[in-house]
């Protein structure tokens, strides 16, 4: 295991002129020793790009890579001692699942013993016990990338353990228990892990720190509270979350607040500096009001739906489309009627520039 450091920017192109060239605009960024980490984030942002120069399958064209202390940027992934596990199962079928679990370690002269012991601790973990002597090439898409996880895992002396979106061959009602198993395995054997992913269950239900990407950059690093509690970037509070924050204009001043257009008395205790911003509120704490109250303005329902756990109203203030999530027992009005949303509260945030205010 190993704590890793990384000061660098990465160019596919060989003279960057804008920000739009970079794979990966200057961060500075550590993974402790020990962590469970996820590099979150859509398509084409950076997170396989970071994954790769970690690993060393990829020199970044400018800055550092640091194992504990020592340089590590031009070292291979050997030297690195690096387990890295892909998105497609990378597995030998003439191979029984036991004797793919054991490959690693025989690579690297691991006592008969020892093999036996890991091999086994590992198959419980991923519930593969009773498959340990049958063939490798009969299994379905699920049990190969068990085995390729188990492949990852079974080295107790690596640095670290990197995960390139692992799950996506597997069946969704299977995705969730390989995701808890994850998270049970790094509380067991504390192996730094860092999680390459664009879902976003995956990402809050494993890791212990998120690193959220955009555009080459992490626009937030932080725990799964912190990024929903209070996204430090409007990309953070669109992205996390189903549906995402809710996002529309406010100015205030001399006195004044205007919140979508309309005017709207905050509460005492909260304080509004005066300016052009834009409010944040997550639908878990837009609620119906009266539209006279502290905080509220009015808005046209457009349609309410049962979404199983509750009901999930939208609606529309002048141009801006708003949703909250409200209970099962909750009577809500026809679409088309008037509605008063509080949105001016204590989970109330501001954005300026699309980055958090106090």
């Amino acid at each position: 295991m190993a704590r890793i450091d990384l000061d660098l920017s990465h160019a596919y192109k060989a003279k960057p002129q804008s920000e739009e060239d970079y794979a990966l605009l200057p961060l500075k960024m550590t993974f402790q020793d020990g962590g469970a980490y996820a590099l979150l984030g859509p398509s084409g942002c950076g997170k396989t790009t970071m994954l790769n120069i970690i690993s060393g399958l990829l020199a970044p064209s400018q800055g550092t890579v640091f194992f504990d202390g020592v340089d590590k940027t031009a070292a291979t992934p050997q030297e690195r001692n690096i387990a890295q596990v892909f998105q497609f199962p990378v597995i030998y079928d003439t191979m029984t699942v036991g004797e793919n679990l054991a490959f690693p370690l025989r690579n690297r002269k691991v006592p008969p013993a020892r093999i036996k012991e890991r091999v086994g601790q590992i198959a419980e973990m991923l519930e593969m016990s009773h498959q340990l002597n049958q063939r490798a090439a009969g299994l379905s898409a699920d049990a190969k990338q068990k085995i390729s996880l188990g492949r990852g895992l079974v080295r107790d002396d690596v640095s670290a353990v990197l995960f390139d979106e692992p799950l996506t061959v597997i069946d969704p009602h299977l995705k969730w228990q390989l995701r808890r198993k994850l998270k049970q395995i790094h509380h067991e054997l504390k192996l730094t892990l860092i999680y390459v992913t664009h879902d976003q269950v995956e990402a809050l239900t494993f890791a212990e720190r998120i690193m959220v990407m955009s555009r080459g950059r992490v626009v937030q690093e932080g725990t799964p509270e912190e990024l929903f509690e209070r996204p430090a970037h409007t990309f953070v509070g669109h992205f996390i979350g189903s549906p995402g924050m809710n996002l529309l204009p406010l100015s205030a001043a001399g006195g004044r607040i205007l919140v979508g257009g309309q005017a709207v008395q905050p509460p005492p205790d909260l304080a509004i500096p005066e300016g052009e911003f834009t409010l944040g509120l997550r639908p878990e704490y837009t609620y119906v009001a009266d539209p006279r109250e502290m905080g509220a303005v009015q808005a046209r329902v457009e349609k309410v739906q049962n979404i199983g756990t509750g009901q999930l109203l939208t609606a529309r203030v002048g141009p801006h489309q708003l949703r909250a999530r409200l209970g099962l027992e909750q009577e809500l009005p026809e679409p088309g009627a008037a509605v008063g949303l509080a949105l001016l509260g204590r989970h109330t945030c501001l954005y300026k520039n699309e980055e958090l205010i106090a």
